[in-house]
């Protein structure tokens, strides 16, 4: 027993070691890098916070939300989807607060004050009212923006996410601390890790590995630890069954 917290105690320090003087990582592919898509985005105000916005497809068809999940930003969410909808919708693509380029708003917060943002990005934008897609936290925060902003909403689809919180809660409090604690020393592993499980499940082509490498390490662990906390208190039970638009409800089977 010994032996081996003495063995732990030297790899953990060889870790640390070479993560605060070690060289950065990059991602070197036999492949010509490219971008999967080359949509230029914006800003737009709501109050004195600034929001990072992506939009493509004609200006005068259906407005479609989408609303991307917790650690990834719109572009990493959706590169895939978006080629598919651009002909038939105005697609609205926003970062969330804490991810992407929009800005880095510090502190604690819920998935309301995200749906708030998202209604304040549509008014900015002069969007009364679109469809409205929401994706893991994103399906989440399109709940919410359906409940305290119904006049925004005309549909509502609903992927891969929940009306209630995660369970057990305790184990996903630790988790989500012991992630922020190794993030801070160093974003590489569960970097890699995402990286690994997108090229095994053939969700990212070669070539554009070191887009997505790069948009991974640009996240910032107490930003991801506020956002897994505010999906963690997340409930819905008390007013989702008063949402009057049409909604679809998406069960992932092989996400």
């Amino acid at each position: 027993m010994a032996m081996m917290r003495r063995t732990l105690g030297l790899g953990l320090k060889a870790w640390l070691a070479w993560r605060l003087f070690g060289p950065e990582i990059t991602v070197t592919r036999p492949v010509r890098q490219d971008r999967p898509l080359r949509i230029p985005g914006r800003t737009v105000f709501v109050g004195d916070r600034e929001f990072f916005v992506r939009e493509t497809g004609p200006a005068d068809a259906t407005p479609l939300v989408l609303l991307h999940g917790w650690s990834f930003d719109g572009e990493m969410t959706f590169f895939a989807v978006i080629p598919g909808l651009a002909d038939r919708y105005r697609l609205i693509i926003p970062d969330n607060r804490g991810h992407g380029r929009s800005e880095w708003i510090r502190g604690p917060y819920d998935i309301a004050d995200v749906a708030d943002d998202v209604a304040g990005v549509l008014a900015a934008l002069g969007v009364e009212q679109a469809v409205v897609f929401g994706y893991s936290m994103g399906g989440m925060v399109a709940q919410e923006l359906a409940h305290r902003h119904p006049s925004r909403v005309s549909k509502l689809i609903l992927a891969g996410t929940a009306a209630r919180p995660i369970r057990p809660d305790a184990a996903f409090r630790v988790a989500l601390w012991l992630g922020r604690t190794v993030s801070r020393v160093s974003r590489r592993e569960f970097s890699a890790i995402t990286m690994r499980v997108l090229r095994r499940t053939n969700a990212l082509k070669s070539e554009h590995s070191r887009w997505m490498w790069e948009a991974l390490m640009r996240r910032d662990a107490n930003l991801y630890y506020e956002a897994g906390n505010a999906v963690r208190r997340f409930d819905a039970r008390r007013w989702i069954d008063v949402i009057e638009v049409p909604t679809m409800v998406i069960v992932n089977t092989a996400d």
